[in-house]
């Protein structure tokens, strides 16, 4: 039997965090976690579009337990302040989703100087999950779900000396490394916390084909670039909604089979119900992992600690 959101088990008591909810995919992971019950926090940049969800939200989830914080991920000063927020308010999560994320979009850079597509899919997500982490740490059975994308096949692991792509910038090639870094992040995650002991859990997922906000924004920023033009079409006419690109995720996040490490997607590459997928790409995998962490951690100032911190 295909897995639906019939299967997500109950989630009251339980508090998630979903970037970019406000739309598409991660709009449909909050609204299918609140009808099951749990608290979830909205981290959003747009607040309008934010407001605008949460009315989508309520309008199908009535009692919907919703909480809206301003996250920019591009931002690295915004991601330290909604984390604050975050912490004040829960000092205890029971699920993070890496889900925001731009793609395909020309050359531009965050305002700490960063490649945007690197700097929005993994370096806010890198800062945003490790001062989270001491919320996670103390929840039992929580996890880390971090998106990625088919695209990942494409890209390539992050260069410690040219990790914003100087001289060597492609739209698609620098979404393929930041979705290469997105599977390396969650896999790299799972390692650190297994060595720690922790019983929080890192899994990624990705959507296949989906047709999204996400597909329609690079059409725009790319000031409707050729390449784009075509996945926006592709993602119209063959791609799953944001209702089944979402399942993935959800999945992985809610499934009590579903364990550290694993890697959820639909089930015909692009299309499909969502199941366990292989875990490929391992050869250099190890020394990948250890190049993002030192890009990451160098970039962005903050480290990942995976030991459990005292009781709240």
């Amino acid at each position: 039997m295909a897995w639906t959101t019939n299967d997500i088990p109950d989630q009251h008591g339980r508090t998630a965090v979903v970037t970019g909810a406000n739309g598409g995919l991660g709009l449909v992971t909050a609204r299918e976690l609140a009808a099951k019950g749990a608290h979830v926090v909205m981290a959003v940049r747009n607040q309008q579009k934010a407001v605008d969800a949460v009315e989508q939200i309520r309008a199908s989830v009535p009692d919907a337990s919703l909480e809206l914080v301003t996250l920019d991920l591009s931002a690295q000063a915004s991601v330290h302040e909604a984390a604050n927020q975050i912490l004040d308010a829960h000092p205890r999560l029971d699920l993070l989703v890496n889900n925001a994320g731009v793609m395909g979009i020309p050359q531009t850079r965050t305002v700490d100087g960063f490649e945007m597509q690197f700097g929005v899919d993994h370096l806010g997500h890198w800062t945003l999950t490790a001062l989270l982490l001491p919320a996670l740490l103390r929840t039992p059975g929580s996890r880390v779900v971090t998106v990625t994308s088919t695209a990942h096949h494409t890209g390539r692991a992050v260069d410690v000396a040219n990790p914003h792509l100087e001289d060597n910038y492609g739209p698609w090639r620098a979404y393929g490394q930041a979705k290469l870094a997105n599977y390396h992040f969650g896999l790299g995650l799972q390692r650190e916390l297994e060595q720690a002991g922790a019983n929080t859990t890192s899994l990624i997922a990705h959507p296949g084909l989906s047709d999204t906000d996400l597909q329609s924004v690079s059409v725009q920023q790319s000031g409707g670039g050729a390449s784009q033009r075509f996945f926006h079409i592709l993602a119209r006419y063959t791609g799953m909604s944001a209702d089944g690109g979402a399942l993935p995720q959800l999945r992985a996040a809610t499934d009590p089979a579903a364990k550290g490490g694993e890697f959820y997607g639909p089930l015909f590459v692009n299309n499909g119900a969502p199941v366990r997928k292989p875990v490929l790409r391992r050869i250099g995998m190890e020394s990948a992992i250890a190049k993002l962490w030192q890009v990451s951690e160098r970039e962005t100032g903050v480290a990942i600690d995976p030991r459990t911190p005292s009781t709240a």
